[in-house]
């Protein structure tokens, strides 16, 4: 045999990031495997069952032969069903043709920069924010300008100095309202503000809303709904969350019309179509949401529980959000209670001492310069409410026990 090639990989692959919450996700799963009790809050997973007539509708579509391919841009029926869900919630016009369906909405990231973004154009993204953001600007050579918060009595607010210093250096602006690790909440204020600029900038906007229907009180706002913002918005939407269907992969595009057909144009290129029988499954779910009230009802008592419990815990500063399913707990005097000072080891130590796998901040973008990074993210969707309480009163006697 001749001397084996020697494996050069793309240069660009070293722009490109993942979801390091996954890491977690393996230690976890290694601390296990060695027989100890493991209480799993670092992954935005769902571990409730897909409402039955999403299921059955699946079943009926997979026995009537939609198992082939189908239109790139997705079905007419699932596109007009998700029109008129999307277009209904928000006070918006929309019809099949401003609808682009993706196999989950994670692509509807990677394909709105491929779409409006050329090499050097500058990026605004949340940071602490959905780390896919990051990765895909320096992986298609934008340039990342991302923008923070702030930790105030009622949850975070944006620093909105940022993204006013950084606009006029930008093409795209990425805002994720109710948002994921922070779980927080624009104000209306805050909300104008941003759509303002995003007018006076001209920059295109993708509103990643796969929380939208993720809330416990009060109702959620687009901020393509905002005067001048239609026209230059997309919105990203998922069935992941509302319907418990992460491992479906289920959601759409949904914006102006030109914007549209260039994403079902890189559809085509990418995955051919989403899963026939999977888009079948979507229009029995905008047809009959009522499964998504239990859902919902059953993350409110787990989110009271984890709220009652971070409550016990010396040392944690902590708002309770009203929408998704994280809490965004500050964390630096406990860290002091039990003698660590870098986040991820206390992360490290909490999952040894006691059995608590969360994520930090550290999982959710590189921490701007000047700012605490002393934040965990407890995702309560993959855990049950017995389990909460064990686990987070065990936190609390560990963090307890090294305050004494």
């Amino acid at each position: 045999m001749g001397a084996s090639q020697q494996l050069e990989l793309a240069d660009r692959l070293a722009n490109l990031g993942t979801e390091t919450a996954f890491a977690v996700s393996k230690a976890a799963a290694e601390w296990a495997s060695a027989g100890n009790e493991v209480f799993p809050f670092h992954l935005g997973d769902i571990d409730l069952a897909t409402p039955r007539n999403i299921v059955e509708a699946m079943r009926d579509a997979i026995d009537a032969g939609h198992t082939g391919y189908c239109a790139g841009a997705g079905i007419d029926p699932l596109r007009a069903a998700l029109a008129d869900d999307i277009g209904t919630a928000r006070g918006l016009q929309f019809s099949p043709e401003h609808i682009a369906v993706q196999p989950g909405g994670k692509p509807v990231i990677t394909k709105f920069i491929q779409t409006l973004m050329n090499r050097g154009d500058g990026v605004l993204f949340p940071n602490p924010g959905y780390p896919i953001y990051e990765s895909q600007v320096e992986y298609f050579g934008g340039t990342p300008l991302p923008y923070g918060y702030s930790m105030t009595a009622t949850g975070f607010e944006i620093d909105m100095a940022r993204i006013e210093e950084q606009a006029p250096n930008a093409r795209l602006l990425i805002y994720n309202n109710l948002q994921n690790p922070l779980g927080c909440e624009s104000s209306r204020e805050e909300m104008e503000r941003i759509a303002e600029l995003a007018v006076k900038h001209n920059l295109w906007v993708l509103s990643d809303e796969a929380y939208f229907e993720m809330r416990y009180s009060g109702s959620s706002t687009s901020i393509a709904s905002l005067p001048g913002m239609s026209e230059r918005t997309v919105i990203l939407y998922t069935f992941s969350k509302r319907f418990a269907m992460t491992g479906w992969r289920l959601g759409c595009a949904a914006g102006p019309t030109p914007v549209i057909e260039a994403i079902a144009r890189l559809n085509t290129n990418d995955e051919s179509c989403t899963t026939h029988f999977i888009q079948h499954a979507g229009i029995a779910a905008l047809r009959d949401p009522s499964g998504s009230i239990a859902l919902l009802e059953e993350l409110r008592r787990r989110r009271d529980a984890t709220a009652r419990g971070l409550a016990d815990v010396p040392g944690i500063e902590f708002a309770v959000p009203e929408a998704t399913f994280y809490l965004f707990p500050r964390v630096a005097e406990a860290m002091d209670c039990v003698g660590h000072t870098d986040v991820g080891e206390f992360a490290t130590a909490a999952l040894h001492e006691t059995g608590m796998s969360f994520c930090t901040r550290h999982h959710f973008g590189r921490p701007l310069p000047r700012e605490d990074d002393r934040f965990i993210r407890l995702a309560y969707s993959g855990i049950g409410e017995e389990r909460i309480e064990r686990g987070l009163q065990r936190f609390a006697e560990w963090i307890d026990k090294g305050a004494k």
